[in-house]
């Protein structure tokens, strides 16, 4: 019985995208393998929870499915070629045709739309073999790219790091390396085409030929691999090495080469990116490629200058307060921004003055800063107006 993705993250078919998120969220924290050590039924739950979320999280692949169900987001799918042969069957099309044994009509590998069009309009004819069997040919096509989203501190994406990612995804068989063929099974002669590769299409005056789609047109046959039953994949864990680098910014994509999904019929894998989000920091904001930050200076610094020690993505430094500074006037440290992942310079760490009083009622403080109060020369509030 196929897969229902929405009920099993437990959402209706119109949700957003952010709510598939949380819901995908929700679940994998509470079904995660290593929250649930040793639990088998939690180990399947948390991978039909990230399959569900690799096919809705993503809106190009949610729509695939929802228009043809999971066999669409198999690898080499084309839904142009899908649509075209629900057209065609839908005009009658197929009558007098030789049918594929075992009666699938599996669009993953574009078997039924070529084994009708294959040789009569161009698209190849290279279809998939019967249960049991694999083609002698498949199409070559590049696996699809995944994305995958991560959270990182503020801190980790200015400075870059290294990690090790736990993936669950598609993978070429161990088995078959990725051909569907069981490699310890011997050749056959096709039985359908008799080893000639080609097989008549239609009844009529005229004869037409096709490539044969139980052997591919190679007259010869091989039996499925057991372990991937054809597919050529296998879902499971892999560990991944990626490169963050520095000055990554909110919603970055870092692609890692040929991590995505397998290609078929011997073809490159996909690729894998990374969708970035930053937490916030509780001292610095960045815009652009310059970084903020609020320092407090007590009243003496502001008025006779000083020295305040502020801390940067290289580590502290020394900032010099002029005599005479006002609350949230900004201070520049040139170069200690962060960097440009494409230009690989670096913007400026800003440094807002805040001046704060001491927080006490002692007689003698306040006294001084009554005594304060007559050196102001005019209302500090005069331009506070609407």
């Amino acid at each position: 019985m196929a897969k229902d993705y929405y009920k099993i993250l437990g959402v209706s078919k119109n949700a957003s995208q952010d709510e598939i998120k949380k819901a995908y969220r929700k679940l994998a924290r509470k079904w995660h393998p290593d929250i649930n050590p040793g639990d088998e039924k939690a180990e399947k739950k948390f991978k039909d929870i990230s399959e569900a979320h690799n096919a809705l999280g993503n809106a190009e692949k949610r729509k695939l499915y929802d228009e043809f169900g999971a066999e669409g987001l198999q690898a080499g799918f084309n839904a142009e070629q899908a649509r075209e042969y629900k057209k065609w069957q839908s005009f009658g099309g197929g009558a007098g045709t030789r049918s594929r044994a075992g009666g699938g009509q599996g669009f993953g590998q574009y078997q039924s739309y070529e084994d009708v069009f294959g040789d009569l309009f161009g698209f190849g004819g290279e279809g998939g073999g019967p249960q049991g069997f694999s083609s002698g040919r498949q199409r070559t096509t590049k696996g699809r790219d995944l994305e995958h989203e991560m959270t990182i501190d503020m801190m980790s994406a200015l400075r870059g790091f290294e990690t090790e990612l736990s993936m669950r995804k598609a993978r070429a068989c161990d088995r078959c390396s990725g051909s569907g063929d069981d490699p310890s099974s011997s050749v056959s002669t096709c039985a359908s085409c008799g080893g000639t590769g080609r097989m008549n299409v239609g009844d009529g005056p005229m004869n037409f030929t096709k490539i044969c789609p139980e052997c591919g047109g190679a007259g010869q046959s091989r039996a499925t691999c057991p372990q991937c039953k054809g597919a050529g994949q296998t879902t499971g864990v892999e560990k991944i090495r990626v490169a963050i680098p520095k000055g990554v910014k909110e919603g970055a994509k870092v692609r890692v080469s040929g991590k995505g999904e397998p290609g078929a019929g011997g073809g490159p894998p996909g690729d894998l990116f990374l969708v970035v989000h930053i937490k916030p920091h509780p001292l610095l904001k960045r815009e652009g490629d310059d970084l903020h930050i609020d320092v407090p200076v007590t009243i003496h610094e502001a008025m006779a200058g000083g020295t305040a020690t502020v801390p940067t993505v290289d580590g502290q430094v020394n900032l010099k307060i002029p005599a005479g500074s006002q609350s949230g006037k900004t201070l520049k440290l040139k170069g200690k921004g962060a960097v440009n992942t494409k230009t690989k310079a670096r913007g400026d760490l800003l440094a807002h003055l805040l001046v704060r009083p001491p927080k006490t009622d002692a007689d003698d403080a306040l006294k001084a800063a009554e005594t304060l109060e007559g050196y102001y020369k005019e209302d500090v509030r005069k331009d506070l107006r609407l």
